[in-house]
Formats: structure tokens, C-alpha cells, sequence
């Protein structure tokens, strides 16, 4: 079987093809980009194998293309490099077998034939591979049936797969990846009882790597997926423990609670039908991460979570720390949501006053929007009534959001009078008066009873001048 090439594709391999030629190397595409063109998905990322030295090759292929230096990267380390051309990551390595001991991920590498660079790879969809030229140039070479997987949407591995596992335990969460990524592809019965069974090899891997698949899974088009398959061999507990807590229906008295592990994946996959934000996403699953430290039972109440949206603040921060994943603004704006996602709800409940909406207003600043959709992913009852009459409430909160915002311009807000303008008004120096002044100040726009602009707060400011018994310069 050959595969069908775009012209400038083909016209890519001969480049690379008559580079190799000419330094008497053999070069193979193989794994991610065969099989995504087969499954016609598109892929800009070429993983190429060659006989001979793979940096060497890059380096040739990079002047043939009339890169700059700038475009070339060599991993010395590794034996790889990577070449920037155009809108393709192309990268080189030589054809390598791997060994590894039972307590460490770095591999003990020689070098090798195409075959032995297949055979190491992850799972037999990703060991297909084509020559660039010759003859026999993009005719599929499919030593383990990756093809028949491929048709069947199996995920299947090309060794035993608790070989393939042990060697490298980040294959288990790849599997999981792969299934999540790709539409109704399974995971092997065979191989999804190995990562049951080998689950905890997992920590031998570094937070960094398990962060990169478990990010993939949450972008893929419905992580529920993922995350089910995760939780179901185990690696879940391993890899984000406090999600896994939130399994389970507790009933005591003739009360219980929905299950929140399962309503969490809910909002998830939705959120995911709206936005491919993958902080946003991450919000919607970190939204209810505290319930299960938080909860109690009241009697004639039934079970209670409160104060969840602020010791969630606290465990995002936790997990972000332990994932090693972005601490800068990104987890910044993750805590944000999660600490205001009762609000717009409690807006719903009662009656909107401009108040309440201003005060929404000036707390999520730019994120506002992103907060409104992960309230209506919040929205999982299986009534159809009540999830009726909520989206019509939201909407309303957004007109009035709109209405507000268009009046009031009160998105990412700074008081018109700052703490310099009442210390040199008044010849007074940092203190708590100059805070209750402003505060004053604030509290009058958020209440409607000050507009929002310089000369109306400065006569204001004056007013609580006086009252404080202090007179302007």
C-alpha cells in the first residue's frame, strides 16, 4: 500500500531524500505522521529514521533548504536534531535499539536497523513507516500490523505489552491519550490489563512528562474519556489523587449528594464542546476539587460544602506545584475561576441587582466570559426543565453583564481617585484613613451611588475628607 502524498510533500522528501542520498544514508517517516495521514488528519510534525547519523542528515537537510542556522537544533544528548522549514517540524534521528534496567526510564541505546526502531516504538499505529525514496518510496513498510489496528481503532503494543510498559511506564498514560485523542479508537483488552497491573511503575516517571500526556488528554475533543481510563487502571490516584476522591454517593438520614467525580467530567466535556482552552478546561475540572474535605452533614439540611471555592484556591495551587504546571498567570487565572464559580449561580438564585453585577464585574475582569461559560457547563441535571429555566436565567445575568459593562466601564476597574490623589489632597500620609477614603469611594460606585468618573469621585473624596476631619490643601 502506498500513501497518497500532497505535491509539496512529495516535494519535501525528494529534498531530504537526495541529501541522504548523497551521504549514503537510507531515511524512513515513521510513527505519528503516517498514521495521521492515514486517518487523514493533519500533521505538520515528520519524524524521520535514517541508517546513518541523524544529526548529520539535519544539518545537511537545513542548508539544502536554505534555512538559517537559526532553524536547526541538535540534541547531542539524545542523538537527535530538529529542523524548522516552513510550517514543518521535521526530525532526524538514527535507527536505535533500546534496553532498559527495572528501576530507571534512560534507556541503554545502540545502533540499530528500521526494524529495531519500529520495535521500540510505543504501539503498532505508531510503528508504521514509508522509505522517501527509492522504488519503493512511500509504500508502507508494517512489520507488526499496525495497519489491521488501525482499521479496527485498536491501540495495541508491538512487544508484550508489559514489556513495553516496564520500559517506559509514560506509555501507559499515552495509550490513554491515544484513546482519548482519536474518535472511537479502544485500548486493547490485553494491553488495558497490563496498565491495570503495572500502574504503579508510573512513579518512576517525572511530573513533567506525565503533565505534557495528562494536558493532551484534557484537550483532547471529550477528556471524560481519558479520564475515565485513567481512573479505571488505577493511574488516576497516582497522578491527580484528588479527583479520584470525588467518587461516590454518601447517603445518611435519607440524604445524599450527586456524585462529583462524575458531574466534574460532565462539566469538563462540556466545556470542551465550547472552548479548546486548556486552562479554562482545568478549571472546569479543579471547579469542585475541594467538596469531598469540605463536606458535612447538617441534619434537616442535608449535605453541605462550604467554603469549597476557597480551599479549592488553595489545593490548585497544590496540585499546579506537584504537576510542575504553570504557576504564573495561568494558574493565577485557574484560581480565579474556580474561586468565583458560585457567584454568577447565586446571581441566578436571586434577584439581579446592578450592585451584585458590578461587583461580579470588577472580580473577573477580562475573564468574565470565560466564567459565564464555565457556570453554563455547571449546568449537568438531568431535568430538562431545570436546565431550561437556568440557561434562561444566565442569560439574562449576561444581558444585564452587557448592560452594566457598557454604562458602568467597570472590566479590569481602577478607581478614578487613587491613594496619591488623597494624601496630596489633603497633606496626609499613608495611613487607614487614606484606605477607608478609598474604600468609601469604591463602595459608592459599586452601589450606583457615584458614577464612575474623576470629578464626581473627587467630590465625594472631599466629602469623606471632611467627615474624617480633614481639610484639602
Amino acid at each position: 500500500m502506498k500513501l497518497d502524498l500532497t505535491s509539496s510533500e512529495k516535494k519535501l522528501f525528494t529534498s531530504i531524500h537526495n541529501v541522504a542520498n548523497g551521504l549514503g544514508q537510507d531515511v524512513f517517516v515513521v510513527g505519528g505522521f503516517v498514521r495521521d495521514r492515514l486517518l487523514e488528519i493533519p500533521c505538520k510534525d515528520i519524524d524521520f529514521v535514517t541508517t546513518g547519523d541523524g544529526p548529520l542528515l539535519a544539518e545537511a537537510v537545513n542548508a539544502a533548504l536554505g534555512n538559517s542556522s537559526n532553524e536547526l537544533s541538535i540534541f547531542k544528548t539524545f542523538g537527535t536534531a530538529m529542523v524548522r522549514y516552513k510550517d514543518w517540524d521535521l526530525e532526524f534521528v538514527g535507527a536505535r535499539k533500546e534496553s532498559y534496567s527495572a528501576d530507571s526510564r534512560k534507556p541503554s541505546v545502540s545502533k540499530g536497523s528500521l526494524e529495531d526502531d519500529q520495535l521500540r516504538r510505543d504501539f503498532t499505529i505508531n510503528a508504521l513507516a514509508f522509505a522517501i525514496g527509492g522504488p519503493d518510496a512511500y509504500s508502507i513498510i508494517d512489520p507488526f500490523h499496525g495497519l489491521e489496528d488501525l482499521g479496527y481503532k485498536r491501540i495495541v503494543t508491538p512487544l508484550d505489552p508489559e514489556k513495553t510498559f516496564s520500559d517506559d511506564p509514560l506509555r501507559m498514560m499515552r495509550a490513554i491519550r491515544f484513546a482519548s485523542q482519536l474518535e472511537d479508537f479502544f485500548i486493547d483488552s490485553t494491553t488495558l490489563a497490563a496498565i491495570t497491573s503495572m500502574q504503579d511503575r508510573i512513579s518512576i516517571v517525572s511530573m513533567e512528562r506525565i503533565a505534557y500526556e495528562l494536558n493532551k488528554i484534557i484537550l483532547s475533543p471529550r477528556p471524560s474519556k481519558g479520564f475515565l481510563l485513567l481512573s479505571q487502571t488505577g493511574l488516576l490516584k497516582s497522578i491527580l489523587p484528588e479527583l479520584e476522591a470525588m467518587k461516590g454517593v454518601e447517603q445518611y438520614e435519607g440524604y445524599g449528594h450527586k456524585d462529583n467525580f462524575y458531574h466534574t467530567l460532565q462539566v469538563l466535556d462540556n466545556v470542551a464542546a465550547s472552548s479548546d482552552n486548556l486552562w479554562l478546561r482545568w478549571s472546569a475540572i479543579l471547579h469542585d476539587i475541594a467538596k469531598p474535605v469540605t463536606k458535612k452533614f447538617e441534619p434537616g439540611h442535608g449535605w453541605t460544602f462550604h467554603g469549597h471555592e476557597i480551599v479549592g484556591v488553595h489545593m490548585t495551587s497544590r496540585i499546579f506545584r506537584r504537576l510542575k504546571l504553570h504557576l504564573d498567570e495561568k494558574m493565577k487565572y485557574v484560581q480565579q475561576l474556580v474561586r468565583l464559580n458560585l457567584r454568577p449561580i447565586a446571581l441566578v438564585q436571586d434577584e439581579i441587582t446592578d450592585s451584585a453585577i458590578r461587583r461580579l464585574l470588577l472580580d473577573a475582569g477580562e475573564d468574565i466570559e470565560d466564567l459565564m461559560l464555565l457556570c453554563k457547563a455547571d449546568i449537568t441535571s438531568k431535568n430538562p426543565d431545570r436546565v431550561a429555566r437556568y440557561l434562561r436565567n444566565y442569560e439574562e445575568v449576561i444581558k444585564k453583564l452587557k448592560d452594566v459593562e457598557a454604562k458602568d466601564h467597570l472590566r479590569n476597574w481602577q478607581p478614578p481617585i487613587t491613594g496619591e490623589i488623597i494624601m496630596k489632597t489633603f497633606g496626609i500620609p499613608p495611613g487607614r484613613v487614606v484606605g477607608e477614603i478609598k474604600e468609601a469611594i469604591r463602595e459608592a460606585i459599586l452601589e450606583g451611588d457615584l458614577d464612575n468618573e474623576y470629578d464626581h469621585a473627587f467630590q465625594f473624596m472631599l466629602k469623606e475628607g471632611q467627615r474624617h476631619g480633614l481639610k484639602p490643601l
